[in-house]
């Protein structure tokens, strides 16, 4: 993916990064969201894809063992599972 290639890209601050992070994978993440009966399975799923791009956006491997709740606190992300939960249907 090119948008991968950009975010990574050093010239870029961190607050354009998570700009970027709010704007396009977020959303993708959050689409059409409020029709979904989300399982166990699909909220750990939503988690890794939003860690994988965090971790990306602040050059963070697996290796380094860093804690998710760590990598939210660096970049002032919720968990995306919690912001989804308010919007869907009962």
């Amino acid at each position: 993916m090119e948008l991968y290639g950009d975010i990574l890209e050093k010239q870029m601050n961190k607050e354009t990064k998570l700009r970027i992070h709010n704007i396009t994978p977020k959303a993708a993440l959050k689409f059409r969201s409020e029709a979904w009966v989300l399982k166990k399975r699909e909220e750990q799923r939503l988690e890794a894809a939003q860690m994988k791009f965090l971790r990306l956006l602040l050059r963070i491997t697996k290796l380094d063992k860093e804690k998710n709740q760590c990598i939210r606190g660096k970049t002032g992300a919720q968990n995306i599972v919690k912001e989804i939960k308010p919007y869907q249907k009962k």
